[in-house]
């Protein structure tokens, strides 16, 4: 995810800035996602993200209850800019969440995308190895910090809320307003003000909200600090191929497409990742029931 506040003093430190595979091939001045750890050594950490998560292995949690989305419902209006590495929107104070077994309330401060090329494949956490088209990062930074950079020095001082978009027959109309002001940053540093937009509008349905996944990982673009609480939403938010193609009309700075915006899946190593919905009950087993009979029987 783009972490434009803390690595900007990083990347003037190292004389080297950091960029998509994509853009490789064509730079001997940026590092590449397999290089990223020469300059930012966290990069190289055992608790880094994307990850996939493989539905079979999560684990239910019945603490993951539903989330309290705070301001998400307020109209704004919103600084977005194309700032070399995705596009940002950039948040007022007073958007929070608590709840969803977060230790505190967390504050929003941007949200950004990751997307593939045209509209195909290109986000970064992968459902069972599935790519979608678009992910989507809200960062949230844990109240009482002032900053991004002062929160990642806590372990859990961040929490990203991830939004997968899936590809629709029908345009998302929701989206619009968004979606026509990127045509005023096709280039790095364009900024332009989006009118009359809320959180709410990113989100899937409410009552689809409830359905999520969580694990502890890092930010997903150097410096990597692995002080993200990740919750991954399971449902998605749609929109039509032309809406998800209009992403890659942005530029990178060496002027190429703005395509495949996104890091490879990590290596899980030792962590777990859990699903909300751990109080349903589970269905007995065979040797249960068979002892409730006999029990029954004893009884009667």
């Amino acid at each position: 995810m783009w972490t434009f506040l803390l690595v900007s003093f990083l990347e003037l430190a190292s004389g080297q800035d950091w960029c998509y595979q994509t853009q490789v091939s064509c730079s001997n001045t940026c590092l590449g996602p397999d290089q990223w750890g020469r300059s930012f050594p966290q990069c190289n950490g055992r608790s880094q993200s994307p990850v996939n998560i493989v539905t079979r292995k999560v684990l239910p949690d019945q603490r993951l209850a539903p989330f309290h989305f705070l301001g998400y419902r307020h109209a704004f209006h919103g600084n977005l800019s194309n700032n070399g590495h995705t596009v940002q929107l950039d948040l007022p104070g007073g958007i929070q969440i608590k709840g969803g077994n977060l230790s505190t309330t967390y504050t929003a401060l941007q949200l950004h995308f990751h997307w593939g090329k045209d509209g195909g494949p290109g986000s970064e956490h992968t459902i069972d190895g599935e790519l979608y088209p678009m992910e989507m990062h809200i960062v949230h930074i844990k109240e009482g910090y002032e900053s991004l950079s002062q929160a990642a020095s806590d372990p859990e001082g961040l929490a990203v809320l991830g939004i997968f978009f899936q590809e629709s027959n029908s345009a998302n109309k929701k989206l619009e307003p968004l979606l026509k002001a990127l045509s005023r940053i096709p280039r790095p540093s364009n900024k332009t003000i989006v009118h009359g937009i809320s959180l709410q509008m990113f989100l899937p349905p409410h009552d689809h909200l409830r359905d999520y996944y969580r694990y502890h990982g890092s930010l997903t673009t150097p410096d990597c600090a692995q002080s993200v609480v990740w919750t991954v939403l399971e449902n998605t938010v749609p929109l039509s191929r032309q809406q998800l193609s209009a992403f890659s009309q942005l530029r990178f700075s060496d002027g190429r497409p703005m395509a495949n915006t996104f890091r490879s899946v990590q290596p899980l190593n030792a962590r777990r990742v859990y699903r909300s919905g751990g109080s349903m009950a589970a269905s007995p087993t065979p040797a249960v029931v068979l002892s409730s009979v006999l029990l029954l029987y004893y009884y009667l």
